[in-house]
């Protein structure tokens, strides 16, 4: 059968890719597994279930709540009854909350536990027309998600003739979904998608990789985000089981038991993987630490697709035998693949892995475009490490004069929800998108990004300065956890920099550093004379106007929850101006003066 609305994936899978574990999740050490006939029926049930409290075509429901197989439950029954499926992150404020539910207009809320129930009552109970709070978890005095599967199976007869007339007049360009972008600044806004647009999306990219049935994912990134939820469905298409991990906590053990042969990942977590992997090598000591780094260093010259000669071949047996091995066992053994979206990756991460025999390859896209654009392609062998692969079918792309990424294709949304001037502004007149992202078709062919075209900005000699490449430089550094580079129309760019602690406190002893808390640490001379060291190794790799010609340390970990990064783990950088705004002032105001 053809796959037209997101739906029609559990007939599709029911046809094609039965299994036993098509989704599971995790209660208490147990995953509970739920088969392909028992996804599709609860899908039905829950469909019936809504139909029977009187959900319409067009309603607005919202969900809050980690990766689960209930999340995909309602996801799935939602978009059959034509209803408008509102995923959130578990993780905002309050006042975002309120904000995306009233805008939306939502009229039932799912949410996955206690604590998210008891934090959200208060701001739905402000909402008009707004009707009721499910839980996936037992809560007491709340409506348990069991109970719409049981008025589903009650009330089947009464409805079913009318769920099947409903799921049969849903037209591919019908809304699915409103995804509220988190952004870096400003009010969210809500991105409307259609089934085309998703499904499009899926079908294109199922191509760009060879695994699927009897093969297994770990699905950690938030459902709720249009890059994971695309795989999702990508998964489900392809036959690959998902077993969906809830907290941040659980996944390293998931993998261990559920050995994956995929995952998908922001550039952030391969990075602390990668520093975890780093920082176990570095106390190892004699042979065991010549052969670890020998092993890093000989991976760092990877490329895909470069001829082999028999020397470095028996070098490559060697180190996986001793090295690589090791580090595939501790992510289960079993993973093939690793995809890389949202924002740049550094190259060496990319190039060490894959020679590890950790393929990683990346793709770009934005919640507007559902979300690829491009994606490097295994089955075809279009994979160019530092860059995000060729475009995908059906997708154009052209580079503006200055340089901004510009796109047309089925994927593109149908506009932002009670903002046609908004849509006006990103979609011109003749039908192309407006990225906001900067880059360049490499060979002709593969997408590479280079900036934010609102994030570049020019020095006061006029010099353009592009802070992501420059960033993630730094960042190679085990030292460096996060980076943001400043100096907007001052004389030279400059830094701050979020040291990583848990590193720069293991190595403290070993330099004989004392200190009382991070404050003290990151004033100290020798911790300072570290860090001038590393800023120097990259300034020989940088034009001499994108040098940074100073630097200042800070004590905070950035992150989602403390508001330094997006719920997407990019920088909010006005936050971070606002936030350091004195140590900023003291960088610059001596060049002023001169």
């Amino acid at each position: 059968m053809v796959v037209t609305r997101t739906f029609d994936l559990l007939e599709h899978c029911l046809l094609h890719c039965n299994r036993e574990d098509a989704v599971a999740g995790k209660q208490g050490n147990q995953w509970i597994k739920y088969s392909t006939e028992e996804f599709a029926r609860r899908v039905e049930l829950l469909a019936l279930g809504f139909l029977s409290m009187g959900l319409k075509r067009g309603d607005r429901v919202s969900t809050v709540s980690g990766n689960r197989p209930e999340w995909s439950f309602v996801d799935m029954a939602l978009a059959m009854v034509g209803a408008v499926h509102v995923p959130v992150y578990p993780t905002i404020s309050e006042d975002e909350y309120s904000y995306i539910f009233q805008h939306a207009e939502i009229r039932y809320l799912f949410v996955s536990d206690e604590k998210l129930y008891r934090k959200l009552i208060p701001v739905v109970g402000e909402l008009q027309g707004f009707e009721k709070v499910f839980t996936f978890n037992e809560v007491e005095g709340a409506e348990p998600f069991a109970s719409l599967l049981a008025l589903g199976e009650e009330k089947e007869h009464e409805f079913k003739d009318q769920l099947i007339g409903i799921r049969d007049s849903i037209h591919p360009d019908d809304m699915v979904t409103m995804i509220y972008t988190s952004g870096t600044t400003g009010v969210p806004k809500g991105v409307m998608l259609s089934h085309n647009n998703i499904v499009s999306n899926m079908e294109a990219c199922s191509h760009h990789f060879d695994l699927g049935l009897g093969h297994r994912s770990v699905s950690f990134l938030p459902l709720c985000h249009i890059f994971e939820r695309t795989v999702n469905y990508i998964f489900i298409y392809r036959g690959i089981g998902i077993y969906y991990v809830e907290s941040l906590s659980q996944i390293v053990q998931s993998i261990k038991e559920v050995k994956p042969h995929i995952l998908t990942a922001v550039p952030r977590l391969l990075e602390s993987v990668y520093d975890g992997i780093m920082a176990k090598g570095k106390l190892l000591s004699g042979i065991k630490f010549k052969l670890f780094f020998w092993a890093v260093e000989l991976g760092k010259d990877f490329d895909f697709n470069q001829p082999v000669s028999p020397i470095r071949r028996l070098k490559l047996r060697i180190a996986d035998k001793l090295i690589y091995s090791k580090w595939r066992e501790g992510l289960g053994g079993n993973i093939q693949l690793m995809v890389s979206g949202g924002a740049l990756l550094q190259s060496r991460i990319a190039r060490v892995f894959s020679c590890a025999g950790l393929k990683v390859v990346e793709g770009y896209g934005l919640t507007e475009t559902s979300p690829v654009i491009a994606v490097s392609n295994v089955v075809t062998g279009e994979i160019k490490i530092g860059t995000n692969g060729p475009i995908i079918k059906g997708v154009t792309v052209k580079i503006a004069e200055d340089g901004e990424i510009l796109v047309k294709g089925p994927n593109l949304m149908l506009g932002y929800y009670k903002e046609p001037g908004l849509t006006a502004d990103v979609i011109d007149s003749d039908g192309w998108f407006h990225t906001g992202d900067v880059g360049m078709l490499d060979e002709g062919k593969y997408l590479k990004i280079t900036d934010r075209k609102k994030e570049i900005f020019k020095l006061s000699g006029g010099k353009y300065i592009a802070p992501q490449l420059i960033e993630n430089k730094l960042k190679e550094s085990v030292l460096i956890e996060q980076a943001c580079v400043i100096g907007s129309q001052e004389k030279f760019a400059s830094a701050l920099i979020s040291p990583n602690f848990v590193y720069l406190h293991e190595c403290c002893p070993e330099h004989k550093i004392l200190f009382k808390d991070n404050v003290e640490l990151i004033n100290h001379p020798e911790v300072l004379a570290m860090y001038q060291a590393e800023v120097k190794e990259v300034n020989k790799t940088l034009g001499q106007h994108e040098e940074i010609k100073r630097f200042r340390l800070v004590a905070d970990t950035w992150s989602a929850q403390t508001g330094e990064l997006s719920q997407t783990l990019k920088l909010k950088r006005k936050v971070i101006e606002q936030k350091y705004g004195e140590i900023i002032e003291e960088i610059f105001a001596s060049s002023r003066e001169d």
